[in-house]
Parts: C-alpha cells; sequence; structure tokens
C-alpha cells in the first residue's frame, strides 16, 4: 500500500469522540469522503501496553486515512503504544492533551497536561522517536485559571520542538473542577482569534482549529482565513451527510459530492459480514441515524432503525426498509 499522506487528509478531519468514531462509524463516514482524516477513540497506552488490548487497535484499511489517538502521560509507554499503532497500519499518532473528563484526569491525561508542558514535550520526543508517521497533539488552549496567551505559546514552542509538526487545537479552556466534559464543550467561550495567532507566530507549524464548527462553509471560511485545518467534531457526527458528503470537492478540490443514499448502499455488504462474525445491526446503525437529518422520511429513517435493530434476527434488510421511507425531494417535485 502506498504511503498514507495524513497530513494532507488533516485540511479536513473528524475529531475522535469516545464512544462514537469506533470502526464502524468510520467506515461510515468514509463512504460519504474519501478524503478527510478520520480519527480512532482515544485508546490508553496502559491498555496497549500493560493490559495487551491489541483488539482495540482494529480497523479495516478501507477506513484510511486514519489516525491513532493515544492517552498517556508516561513517555516510554506512549512510545511503545506509539510503536504498535504503526504496526496497526495508523497513518498518525495523536496524543491526548484536551480531554477533561474525570475518568482522564485521574491517569493524569488529558487536559491535565496543559499544566505540565515540558512533560508532554517529553511524550513526544520519545512518541517520535519510535515511529516513522506523523506525531500530533490534540490539545486545549488552556485549562482552569492559566492565561491563554502566555501558556499555549509556550506549549507549541515546547512540543514543535520535540518533533511535532501538527497540532489540532480546540478554542475553548477546559476547566478541570466545576464543569462536566459536556459542559466543557460549551461553556468556556471560544477564542478563534488566539488560534489565528497561533499560526502567525508558528508559521511552519500544521495548525487545525476544533470546537464550534458546524457547517463545512465554516470550515471552509476558516482555511480561507489561513489556518492549515479545520477537525469537525459533533456536526460531524449528528450531520454526517451535511458535512462530508460535499467536502472532497469543496475541501480537496477532488473527487464528487456523495448521497447518503449512496452511502447506505455502500454499507450493506460491510453490515452483512459483521453480522455474519457475530455482530449486531445497532452496533452499525447507532451511527447511521443522523444520515438523512432534515429529509423528508427522516424520523422514519430513525424510527424503523432505532426501534428495529436490536430485534433477534435484524439485518441489512431493516435498513432497506428504513431507506424505503426517505422521500427524494426531485421525486417529490416531479409527481407535482
Amino acid at each position: 500500500m502506498p504511503a498514507i499522506d495524513a497530513t494532507r487528509a488533516a485540511r479536513l478531519s473528524v475529531a475522535p469522540m469516545m464512544d462514537w468514531t469506533d470502526r464502524h462509524c468510520r467506515m461510515l463516514h468514509r463512504q460519504l469522503s474519501r478524503e478527510v482524516l478520520l480519527y480512532t477513540e482515544m485508546v490508553t497506552s496502559a491498555a496497549l501496553v500493560r493490559g495487551g488490548a491489541l483488539d482495540l487497535l482494529t480497523f479495516s484499511p478501507e477506513e484510511h486515512p486514519v489516525a491513532l489517538q493515544l492517552g498517556g502521560s508516561d513517555p516510554r509507554e506512549l512510545a511503545a503504544a506509539a510503536n504498535l499503532g504503526e504496526a496497526a497500519g495508523y497513518a498518525e499518532i495523536n496524543l491526548n492533551v484536551g480531554c477533561p473528563s474525570d475518568r482522564v484526569q485521574s491517569g493524569c491525561f488529558g487536559a491535565v497536561l496543559m499544566e505540565q508542558p515540558a512533560l508532554v514535550a517529553d511524550c513526544v520526543a520519545a512518541m517520535r522517536a519510535a515511529v516513522e508517521v506523523p506525531v500530533t497533539v490534540k490539545c486545549r488552549i488552556g485549562v482552569d485559571d492559566q492565561n491563554p496567551e502566555e501558556v499555549l505559546p509556550d506549549f507549541l514552542a515546547r512540543i514543535v520542538a520535540a518533533g511535532c509538526e501538527r497540532v489540532a487545537i480546540h478554542a475553548r479552556k477546559a476547566w478541570l473542577q466545576g464543569l462536566s466534559p459536556k459542559e466543557n464543550r460549551d461553556i468556556p467561550p471560544l477564542d478563534y482569534p488566539l488560534v489565528f495567532r497561533m499560526k502567525e507566530y508558528f508559521p511552519n507549524l500544521h495548525i487545525s482549529i476544533n470546537g464550534g464548527v458546524t457547517s463545512l462553509d465554516q470550515a471552509a471560511d476558516l482555511l480561507e482565513g489561513g489556518l492549515d485545518g479545520v477537525m469537525i467534531g459533533r456536526a460531524a457526527y449528528h450531520h454526517p451527510t451535511e458535512i462530508l458528503s460535499r467536502a472532497d470537492p469543496v475541501i480537496f478540490g477532488k473527487g464528487l459530492v456523495t448521497s447518503a443514499e449512496d452511502a447506505v448502499q455502500a454499507m450493506l455488504p460491510y453490515i452483512d459480514e459483521h453480522l455474519l462474525a457475530g455482530g449486531k445491526l445497532g452496533q452499525i446503525t447507532r451511527h447511521m441515524l443522523g444520515l438523512f437529518a432534515g429529509r423528508p422520511g427522516a424520523r422514519m429513517w430513525r424510527r424503523t432503525l432505532s426501534e428495529g435493530a436490536h430485534h433477534p434476527g435484524a439485518g441489512v434488510q431493516l435498513v432497506v426498509e428504513a431507506l424505503s421511507h426517505i422521500t427524494n425531494v426531485d421525486d417529490l417535485r416531479n409527481a407535482g
């Protein structure tokens, strides 16, 4: 297989999201865009190195370009985990320095590491020495009472010196005490201008912006404004067609618009294979509920899948039935 250019793909990426961006979600997103960079859910270095949970690295080559996000704070362990990720075929290894959950804090990784930039630099350097693929970082602009104008440039300078060539910055602070992970995605104000200033300070650093991006047109405007990449999270998950179906021609200047119907049809053989291997339909279709958001019949599409996917024997026929509820707007015009 030719080398995967994850940096080029990072012009637009779907953020790593726990419990959401599993391999079934990524396979669906890949049907809508051939070009965008996809991320795994965060996998802890301890689970891989100490726990031997190599099944967490399973993915299909059809998902490429796809990156592995690691959580951890021990440089040697992260280096070993990065090596396992590269051996599994991932095109990039990303270090999580942005997740604010209590579970992540108790493990001394995620956003709490914004308070330890020297340790993050050591982690990046160790990972960088262990693998050939890019080592990247996803971070916040700061945490708690930190002054982002001061801490973010210092943080970036340290990881760049350690060998990081690409960073995704969630343009919000994380409040480690007092806000839930959900609240940390909405309440701290966005500071896009600060991220743009970081691009001025570090012109050779590939900077993607994350947080509050809700449309493909907004992503295109941010790229036009001078950033290297845009990372979209919840909007890409809940409205995948709206975000991803036009991404290839609009963001990458190649390929065609993909329809949600085509994405569903492309998923049917994958669903069949999953079921034959003993999997359950709902493990895949839970990620497909937002495909037709805003379209006539979308409610029945969601209802059919939500209510039927967990029944014994549910298979591709249920997906075909759900698809039959989608009314093509052109058909409505022609009927009129």
